[in-house]
């Protein structure tokens, strides 16, 4: 019998073997699709997911394997509608998955245009569970999940309120997840950086203070960690002494000095 039989006698399906990342066309998103096919050469196709079409072209001819774009909103329906085709189309093995679409707004939630803040939980909570349970069919053992987070998900903080909320359900989502999917042998990592000198803040706002610009990381940096992280089966990626510190902190210190303390860096009109 051939190695390429089932026992039935028919030809084995080959299966395309593919890492997909969401938010892809700047900052922590892009930085991951460039380093993944580094990490792993054994992938077929990198599918990219972002608004920014022009973004995304100028991606794929810095990527050396074949890499195909999914340019849509993570909002509407359409682009996972178009992402379950093709993965059902193309007989997909999702060895990867980054779920790094998300934005954030600093400032006190009653100066925050209201529809802005629904958008956050929209893109940060609801698209990246959306995005992984639709892939969730296609992942098999050695699969990995990484979704990033913040380590403005340890505590509360009031000046960014939702959006620390919304990476703080990220978090949760991954651990909780992570234990789910342990008996299937894959793997989920909940990414945890402080400030990351990325495009980030020009949405966001200005850093509210000048010792959050002097902890900004590199984005390189952090994703190389992130991979390495999910290599190992970590369930945490934290990247620098600072934002390990702050983490054990949030386990240490009772919540309403941790909220104060934040109030205080984050300058909020509290």
């Amino acid at each position: 019998m051939m190695k390429n039989r089932k026992p039935d006698g028919c030809r084995e399906v080959l299966k395309l073997k593919i890492a997909i990342v969401t938010g892809a066309s700047s900052g922590m998103g892009r930085e991951f699709a460039l380093q993944i096919p580094q990490m792993y050469k054994n992938l077929d196709e990198l599918w990219v997911v972002a608004r920014r079409t022009d973004r995304l072209k100028s991606l794929q001819e810095q990527v050396k394997i074949p890499v195909r774009i999914f340019d849509g909103d993570m909002q509407r329906d359409y682009i996972f509608e178009k992402l379950q085709r093709e993965l059902d189309r193309r007989q997909a093995d999702v060895r990867m998955l980054v779920n790094a679409a998300g934005y954030g707004k600093i400032g006190n939630v009653s100066d925050i245009d209201l529809k802005e803040q629904c958008g956050m939980v929209d893109l940060n909570c609801t698209a990246l569970t959306r995005m992984t349970g639709i892939c969730l069919p296609y992942l098999s053992k050695g699969s990995r999940i990484v979704n990033l987070a913040s380590a403005a998900s340890f505590c509360a903080q009031p000046g960014f309120c939702v959006y620390a909320a919304s990476k703080a359900y990220v978090l949760r989502f991954s651990q909780g997840l992570a234990a789910e999917l342990k008996k299937r042998g894959i793997l989920v990592t909940a990414v945890c950086p402080g400030p990351v000198r990325t495009e980030f803040f020009d949405r966001a706002g200005a850093l509210a203070a000048s010792e959050k610009e002097a902890l900004c990381a590199e984005p390189e940096a952090v994703v190389t960690q992130a991979l390495t992280d999910s290599v190992r089966g970590r369930s945490v990626s934290v990247y620098g002494a600072a934002m390990k510190g702050s983490r054990i902190l949030s386990k240490i210190l009772p919540d309403h000095l941790l909220v104060w303390g934040m109030m205080k860096i984050n300058h909020a009109d509290i």
